[in-house]
Parts: C-alpha cells; structure tokens; sequence
C-alpha cells in the first residue's frame, strides 16, 4: 500500500540567496509512503492508519525548523523525519521550487530523495 500526498504547498525561507531567505518562496512537497502496517484497509480506523494531518504537520515542522540552503538538504531533512516519526517502510520525497529564477524558462527544480527502513 502506498500513500500519496501531492503539492503540499509551503511558504519558506530557503534558498542560497538573500532576497529568497528574506521575502521566502513557494515550495510544493510531494510524498508517497508505504506504511509498515496496512491494518486501517480492513478496520477503517484512523487510530490504525498514518493520518495525513500528522503528516503534513510534520512537513511544515521540517520546514519552519530550519532554514536550508539547497533543496537537496530539505528533501533529506524530510525524508529522514517522516521515517523517524511515522512507522514507514518507505518514504519518498519530491521538493519542488515552482518559481526558480534561471538563465532560461524552467517549469520548477526538483530534488527526491527516498529512503528505506528495514
């Protein structure tokens, strides 16, 4: 079973330059993640399954700690603290900057990092 959460969109202070760390951005987070246990399928009890309040909160926490320089060490922040929060065999991150200023157009940057408990 995997859950899939897409575009969870945060408002932070992360980046390499001056006016991003000051006036903040736009950042959308997508996730999939694999509970360890799939219990909640057949009792449709929310006490049993990885409630999605939690785990959005815990986005915003990640992200409202710390300010990062680069996308690569949110992705890892939050990869890494979904795991050691939620009981996860899997959680795939995917951090996208939709307003990213480059030498040419670009849709959005993205970094994913995954990671595998067990």
């Amino acid at each position: 079973m995997t859950i899939e959460l897409q575009g969870i969109e945060l408002h932070a202070f992360h980046g390499v330059l001056d006016e991003e760390r000051r006036e903040g951005q736009r950042f959308l987070v997508d996730l999939e993640l694999e509970p360890v246990d799939t219990t909640a399928a057949s009792t449709d009890r929310i006490e049993d399954a990885v409630d999605y309040r939690d785990v959005v909160a815990a986005v915003v926490e990640v992200s409202d700690g710390h300010a990062y320089n680069l996308l690569e060490a949110l992705a890892t922040a939050l990869a890494d603290g979904l795991v050691d929060r939620f009981p996860l065999r899997r959680a795939r991150v995917r951090v996208r900057k939709p307003d990213v200023v480059l030498p040419r157009p670009v849709e959005h940057a993205a970094v994913v990092v995954e990671r595998r408990v067990g």
